[in-house]
This record gives C-alpha cells, structure tokens and sequence, in this order.
C-alpha cells in the first residue's frame, strides 16, 4: 500500500523554516524589548520627565491594565469637584426649574435645557443660585424675537406683563430691542439674531453684573446691585409667545468661556483628565509604526496612519477602549474631546486622508466598544456638531461652517454609522435639515460684508412698474464702475455660499447611497422611509408640534435634495445616453390642480393650488382642455383665509376642549429650535394649570380621577390665537 503521498516530491523550498524577520512580518509578533519600548512610547505620563530605558520599568501587556489605572489617577481635588461648590446653593446639575420656578404657559425639552414661550410673557428660572463669586452661564438664541435674559432672585414675582428685569432684584438684556432692563430701562448692547450666543455674568464680590454676546463684551450693564445674607441670584428667562431659547449651564463646554468666572455647573474634571489622558494615548498610537524587521519604531503622521491588523497594535487599543468607550458615552466628553479630536483630524493632511482616519476611527469604535456604546457617542457627536454649525459666527469665507460639514460628510462615508444615524438619529432625534440652511448675518460688519462688498449700486431713477428707465448706455463712468464693483462683490459672495451648498448636497448624497457593501437596507431606502414620514408630519401638521419644520429651512432642505436628485439623474444620463438631462425634467402644471396626486391630504401646497385656481384659471383650463365648475372653485378658496381673522361663529361653537395638563394645546406652531438638536419636547408647564390642579379642600376620592379641562369659551385669547 502506497503511502500518503507517494510519488510527490517535495523541495527543500517547500519545507523551509520561516525565519525570525519573516515571522515578524506576517504575523505582527514583537520581541520583548520592542514591546517595551512601544508600551512606554504610547502610555507615557505627561507628567513624568523622560528617564534612561534602562530606569524604566518593563512594560507587557500583563502588567498593562496596573500601569494604566495608575497613569489614569487623577487628583482627589477633582474627584471631589462635582459636589457642593462655595458660592452656590442647589443641585450640581442645574436645569431649568419645571417644578414651581416658572410663571405663564411654557414648554420645556426632555432635558430640561430647552424652552418655548406658550403665552404672553412666560418665565422660567434655573434650579440652582449663586450668592458669591463670579458666574457664568451661555443662552443659545434660536428666535430673535422679544426675550429678557439674566438673573433675579426667588422673591421676585412675575406675571404676563412683567417680567426679568421688570421688577426689583431682577437684571435682563433684551437684544430684540437692544435694551436693559431693571425696573426702568435704557439703551444696552447690541442686536441679537438666531444663531447667536449670550453670555450672562455675575460678578457677587463687586456687584456688577454684564453680558457678552458671541464671545464679544457688551460692557457693564448693572453696578451696586443688592447683595448679602439673603440675597442669592437664580439665571432666568422671560420669552413672549413662540419663542425660544436652550440654555447652557456647563452640562457642555462654554463656547466662550471668560477667564475668572466659572459655570454654574462644574465640568466633570475628573473624567475629563482621564479622557485627555486616554485620547494622548490614542494619538500616539496613531503618530507612531512597529518596524518588527528592523526592531525599532517609526514616527510618521496621524494623517497616514492605517489599521494593518498587528496583534501588538489590537490589544493595545483594547486596553485604550477598555476605559475610554465609558467616557465617550457622556455629552461633554465628547463634545470637549472626541468631537475636537475629529476636527483636528480633518485640518491635518489632504480631504481624502482625513477621511480615512475618521473612518478608521469610527472602525474601531464598532470593533471595541459595545453597540450601545457606539451608538451614545454616535449620538452625541452629530449633536454636537449640529449645535456647532448652527451656533458658529458667521465669518466672510464662512469656514467654519465649511469645516463642521466636512467632518459631517466624513463620519456619513463610515456606512455602519450612516445606516445607525439614519435609523435612529438623523430624523428621530436631531433637527438635521438645520445642516442644509446657511444663517443670514444680521450685523453687516461682523460677517465682513462690508469688505466682502464694498460699495452698493442701485439705478437712480425707475419707471412706474420699477424697470430701469435709464439705459446701460446712459451710465456715467462713476456708476458703471460702482456697478461693476458690487457685481464682482455678490459673485465673491455667490462662490462662497456655493462651497457650502456643494458640501450640503455631499451629505444628501452619501444619505441616497444606493450601493451599500455590507448588504442589508440601503441608506436610500432608509431615508426615503424617514423623509416620507418628515413630509407628512409638516404637511398634516399630524406629528409632534415641536418638530415641524420653518419654512425657510424646509425651503433649504428642498433645494439641496433637488440638486442631489440632478446629480443622480446626469450620473444616469452619462450611463444611458437616450435618456433626459436633469435641466430637462419639469413639474407640469396640472399636478397642482386636477386631484390626481394626493399630498397626504393636504389641500394646500404653499398656497399654489389656491393661487392657480384664482388668478390662472382660465389659461391653466385652456392649456389642460378642462372645466374648472365656478363652484369648486369658490371652495377651494376658502383656504386663503387669513389665520389671524376672527372665526366663525359656527367655527367657535365646536365642542373644541384643551387638556389644562398633563398634554399640550393645540396652539400654533411654536420655536422648532428650541432646544438645538433635541427633537421632543413633552414637559408642558402652566401656572394656570397648577393653580387649577391644587385644590383648596380635601377632594373626595371621585372627585381626585376628574381632569381638569378649559373649554373653549373659558380660553383666554392668547391660548386660543
């Protein structure tokens, strides 16, 4: 019997040992010494002056997670930090008080940071006071309209007429009309807009109390203020209706901090040394390369660092995740950390290197840190750069809406992220279509227009219907060159706005990737499922009252789908040349009026339908070859009716009832933004309500399961406008 392979002759080649360099090589193994020296190069202390390798002692990863914990240590002083600070009365962890610090009608976000003015003149205060030392908390402004912001103290009573800064002991700055107020009122500050941030600062040792707006001091507004036993100041807001505010107590870094005042909130100190600690390990890991053949290690740029699947460089990053994928859970870590870690990544090397970086990135974030982990920091991240790109100064090349959306686009390449964001973030939780509308300057010299365009140009005289009665031929030299000069400023301008249009139709189009590697739904068909649901919930008004869209963002949102829809569509032309181009596809007419499209129910569509039926009737009834009955037509028009003209008295007799608590009224659409990311807001607060709810004698058990209800005519007129 023959043997196994018999026959078969083998060459010493095929059975030759792997020497040590090759084995190295393919497997990634180091020997003793470079493993020591890779160890001490990436968990280095910062605080430790370099030492001879022979004083050091030995590093493996079996003494590892020892060396770590002690290199994590941090100073009993911050670990301490988070607890009951000199100066200030209350919880650690301030938020607006939805209990009994508020007056009027009001609704607040799930974090209780974000709020909406439901009546005339509501007030709202935070849940924590100061009463020494100096102070600081941020107001991020999401409406422009009639606000009073700043400090009073617990017994300062207000009402729907008066409110912070109306009565004694309470200070506000009111930016819509640049005014402050304490009692009286005269001229302060500057204009505020949305987008804007406000700064409000105490000062309890000298009794002053001022404001900055974008980082940028407005100047002492209050002096000699009361102070003493008894006299402590709670931050507090009075909003009219609709608008809205989110307040920032130090639950996320100060956008502008102020050097000698500290937040009402401590910033977790402790946790925040340990990930700064974490994340210089993680730098290291990528600024520097195992060389197993020549046994020594190989600096290089972060910007060209690859995942090449070394065990040596896996079990090193496990030991980093194992402690740092718990602190990437928590919303200021990230923003103070990882998200300025990112950005850094994208200002370093060209577009395409960064890109894989934060690919590679957000690889090991899925590889070492559980689901639940990843999808928290997924969660926070994209909070957090949408609060950055919507709360950014509005500067001449607009860079740094530039820069947030490139690192926007950069984590929606990674398709595991973009499917999860998709899913459960983009549309559920955050107000993305803020990421596709450019904020409109409201201080010319700030946003640079003024050198950007440096003179205006308009004709002198005009005709009757406003056409130019005077013919370019007429110009003089002085007008022509004014003329030219604006133009060439609005094109600069035009080019700018183009980069970031550009980059916003990026994101559109990494959501409408049809061509998904790892299989499952693809990205389209999961944000055409999310979108559909968006549409409907802003054309029926039938989703949360919160989460509507404004027109002017909607309109953005739009206009940047359709451009990525062209985009596709002349991607599919260059494949099929017997088809259309883009410039080609056109709406007709006749959707808007014949009833055979159904816009999930809604009658109007940006009032077209009514506009077409009136005043283009009769060429749309000729174009088309219909009739349009004269009867439809004066009912069709009964949806042109103004919202502020009085109703009906058939209209005021419908057994309409409001819930007084426990839900919200149906009012009109109130401030989306209140809270700047945050897409719920389902704490609904009416002094009115509680006043209603507390009984002024014992209730008898059948009268306890009774709600409590307005009814129509009961309703004051702000509830009901």
């Amino acid at each position: 019997m023959a043997s196994k392979g018999a026959g078969m002759s083998f060459s010493r080649k095929n059975y030759r040992l792997t020497s040590d360099a090759e084995k190295s090589r393919a497997t990634g193994i180091v020997h003793e010494k470079l493993l020591n020296d890779y160890l001490h190069r990436v968990f280095s202390s910062p605080d430790q002056a370099p030492t001879a390798a022979t004083s050091r002692k030995p590093l493996n990863f079996q003494n590892l997670p020892e060396h770590l914990d002690q290199l994590l240590q941090v100073d009993s002083e911050d670990e301490e930090s988070q607890g009951q600070a000199e100066g200030r009365l209350g919880p650690s962890t301030v938020v607006l008080d939805h209990t009994s610090g508020f007056e009027g009608l009001l609704l607040v976000d799930d974090d209780l940071l974000g709020v909406i003015g439901h009546s005339n003149f509501g007030t709202i205060r935070s849940t924590t006071c100061v009463y020494k030392g100096k102070w600081v908390y941020e107001v991020l402004i999401s409406s422009q309209g009639l606000m009073q912001i700043g400090w009073c103290t617990i017994n300062c009573r207000f009402n729907q007429e008066e409110g912070v800064g109306d009565t004694h002991n309470s200070y506000a700055y009111d930016g819509n009309r640049v005014r402050k107020w304490n009692v009286t009122t005269t001229n302060y500050g500057k204009a505020w807009a949305a987008g804007d941030i406000v700064s409000c600062l105490i000062d309890l040792d000298d009794g002053t109390l001022s404001f900055c707006l974008n980082g940028v001091s407005l100047g002492t507004a209050f002096e000699n203020f009361s102070r003493g036993p008894g006299m402590a100041y709670f931050p507090a807001i009075s909003l009219s209706f609709k608008e809205s505010v989110a307040f920032n107590f130090g639950s996320r870094p100060l956008r502008y901090p102020v050097a000698g005042y500290r937040p009402l909130q401590d910033p977790p100190r402790a946790d925040l040394a340990r990930a700064q600690r974490l994340l210089g390990c993680f730098r290291a890991v990528l600024s520097v390369e195992l060389d197993p053949v020549e046994g020594r290690l190989v600096e290089k740029e972060s910007s060209e660092w690859q995942l090449q699947g070394q065990p040596t460089v896996l079990l090193t990053l496990a030991h980093i995740f194992h402690h740092f994928a718990p602190l990437l859970r928590k919303v200021y870590l990230v923003e103070a950390v990882f998200t300025n870690f990112l950005l850094g990544v994208m200002e370093a090397g060209t577009t395409a290197q960064a890109q894989a970086v934060v690919r590679q990135v957000l690889d090991l974030l899925w590889l070492f840190m559980e689901d639940y982990e990843v999808h928290d920091c997924l969660k926070q991240l994209m909070m957090s750069l949408l609060r950055l790109y919507r709360f950014s100064p509005i500067v001449p090349d607009l860079s740094l809406q530039v820069r947030y959306l490139q690192l926007t686009i950069a984590i929606l390449k990674h398709e595991k992220s973009r499917k999860f964001l998709l899913s459960n973030v983009l549309f559920d939780v955050l107000r993305s279509a803020v990421f596709f509308h450019i904020k409109s300057p409201l201080r010319v010299e700030e946003a640079g227009l003024q050198e950007l365009i440096p003179t205006t140009w308009w004709p002198h005289r005009s005709g009757r219907e406003g056409k130019d009665s005077k013919e370019a031929k007429d110009e003089t030299a002085e007008e022509r060159l004014r003329r030219r000069a604006y133009e060439r400023g609005c094109q600069r301008l035009k080019k700018r706005i183009e980069v970031v249009e550009e980059l916003q139709v990026q994101v559109l189009k990494l959501l409408l990737n049809n061509k998904d590697d790892n299989g499952g739904e693809a990205s389209r068909y999961i944000f055409l499922t999310k979108f559909r649901k968006f549409l409907q919930e802003n054309a029926n008004s039938r989703g949360n009252i919160p989460l509507l869209c404004p027109p002017e963002y909607m309109v953005c949102f739009l206009h940047r789908l359709i451009s990525a829809l062209r985009c596709y569509w002349d991607e599919y032309k260059a494949a099929n040349p017997h088809a259309s181009y883009s410039d080609e596809a056109y709406v007709p007419p006749q959707v808007f009026y014949n009833g055979k499209v159904d816009y999930f129910d809604q009658q109007r569509l940006g009032g077209l339908l009514s506009h077409l039926r009136k005043t283009l009737k009769d060429d749309l009834a000729s174009k088309a070859n219909i009739l349009i009955d004269p009867l439809e037509l004066q009912a069709a028009t009964m949806d042109d009716l103004d919202e502020d003209e009085e109703p009906s008295p058939a209209a005021a007799q419908r057994p309409v009832q409001a819930l007084a608590i426990g839900g919200a009224l149906p009012l009109p659409r109130p401030g989306w933004l209140s809270s700047p990311t945050l897409g719920r807001a389902n704490r609904f607060l009416s002094t009115a309500a509680v006043s209603l709810m507390t009984p002024r004698r014992p209730l008898s058990t059948a009268e306890k399961v009774k709600v409590r209800t307005l009814s129509a005519e009961q309703r004051t007129r702000e509830d009901s406008s």
